[in-house]
C-alpha cells in the first residue's frame, strides 16, 4: 500500500505518455538515500523520516520524451511541510546569501539585458514574471532595469520579502488577470508536480510576441550517474545525482522532453541571437568563468546543450 502521503503518477508528466520504464528504486528511510537526506536537510533545518515510511524512490523514463522522473511524489500537504517547515526560511536566506557571489549576479544582469535587447522595447514599458521568484533576486534584478516585476511564490516568508523589495507578488489564480513580456521560470519546472498543465497555464498569459523561459538541472549523463550511485558527489559535478534529487527534483527533463512539452503548450522555441547574447556579456571573475561565458551563445544557440530554453507562443496558435 503507497504511503498516504505520497501521490503516484501514472503517466509522464512532460508529455502524458503511459509508456515508461522504472529505471531505479529504493526506499527513502534506508542507506543511502537515508543519509543523502539527512545531509542534504539538516543544514537547512530538520527531515522526518515519520513521513517517508514505507514509501520508495522510484525513478521511471519515459520512452515517448525520454524524461526521467520520480514516479511516487509528496502530496500537497508533505510538499507544504517539506518546503515551509524542514527547509528553515532563516536559514535558507542565510545560506543563500552566503553562496551567490559577483558571478552569480552577473549572470542575472547578463540575461535581462539581452532579454530585454530582443524584445526592441523600452524597459519601462516590459512587464516579466518571475514565477516562483524564491527570495526574489532575479526580480529585483529585472526591476532595477526599469521593467515592471511581478513575482509569485507559496512561502510566505518570500512573498513578504519580495513586497519589501518593491516586486508586484501576485498568487496563482490571479497570473490569467495579467499578460506578460518575458515570463522566468528559473529552476522551477523540476519541482512541479504537473509540469505541462502549469505550462498551459502560463502560457495563457504570455503575450503575443512575449518569451517565456524555462531553466532546469541537466539530465546530462544522468544514467552513469545512477550506475556510479556517489549521493556525496557535489552539486555540479560530474557524477551529481542532483538532478534527480529525491523529494524535491521530482521531474529531470532531457532538451527533447521540454520541446516536446512546449509543444503540446502551444509553444515554440526560439533563439536570441548570438550576436545580441555578445554584445550584453557582463564581466566575469576569473579566466574559467570568463571562457565560460564566452561559449554559452555556442552552447545554446549551435549545440543546443543546455537546458535553459526560450520559448514563445507558435505562431499558427490560436490564442495569438
Amino acid at each position: 500500500m503507497i504511503n498516504p502521503w505520497f501521490v503516484r503518477r501514472e503517466n509522464c508528466p512532460a508529455c502524458e505518455s503511459g509508456n515508461f520504464t522504472t529505471i531505479h528504486q529504493m526506499p527513502f528511510d534506508e542507506s543511502p538515500i537515508k543519509d543523502y537526506l539527512l545531509a542534504f536537510y539538516s543544514p537547512q533545518g530538520k527531515i522526518e523520516f515519520k513521513y517517508l515510511e514505507q514509501a520508495n524512490y522510484v525513478l521511471c523514463e519515459c520512452g515517448n520524451c525520454k524524461m526521467i522522473f520520480q514516479r511516487d511524489i509528496p502530496n500537497e500537504l508533505l510538499m507544504e511541510r517539506l518546503y515551509g517547515n524542514w527547509i528553515n526560511p532563516q536559514r535558507s536566506f542565510a545560506l543563500q546569501q552566503e553562496a551567490f557571489d559577483l558571478n552569480y549576479y552577473s549572470d542575472y544582469a547578463q540575461e535581462i539585458m539581452q532579454v530585454i535587447a530582443y524584445l526592441n522595447a523600452m524597459p519601462s514599458s516590459l512587464r516579466f514574471l518571475d514565477f516562483g521568484m524564491g527570495w526574489g533576486k532575479w526580480a529585483q534584478m529585472e526591476k532595477a532595469y526599469g521593467v515592471e516585476s511581478f513575482g509569485t511564490e507559496l512561502s510566505q516568508e518570500q512573498i513578504q520579502n519580495g513586497k519589501n523589495n518593491g516586486i508586484k507578488v501576485i498568487a496563482w489564480d490571479e497570473i490569467p488577470q495579467h499578460s506578460f513580456d518575458f515570463i522566468n521560470t528559473e529552476q522551477v519546472f523540476e519541482h512541479i508536480a504537473e509540469p505541462l498543465q502549469t505550462l498551459r497555464y502560463l502560457q495563457g498569459s504570455l503575450k503575443k510576441d512575449g518569451i517565456l523561459k524555462v531553466s532546469v538541472p541537466s539530465s546530462n549523463n544522468i544514467k552513469r550517474s545512477l550506475r556510479i550511485m556517489d549521493w556525496e558527489a557535489l552539486k555540479g559535478s560530474e557524477n551529481s545525482l542532483n538532478p534527480v534529487a529525491p523529494l524535491e527534483h521530482i521531474n529531470c527533463f532531457r532538451r527533447e522532453s521540454i520541446i516536446k512539452m512546449a509543444s503540446m503548450a502551444g509553444l515554440e522555441e526560439i533563439f536570441i541571437p548570438i550576436k545580441i547574447q555578445y554584445i550584453f556579456l557582463t564581466g566575469k571573475v576569473g579566466m574559467k568563468k570568463i571562457a565560460k561565458s564566452m561559449l554559452h551563445p555556442i552552447y545554446r544557440n549551435i549545440l543546443k546543450k543546455q537546458n535553459m530554453i526560450f520559448l514563445r507562443k507558435k505562431k499558427f496558435s490560436g490564442n495569438n
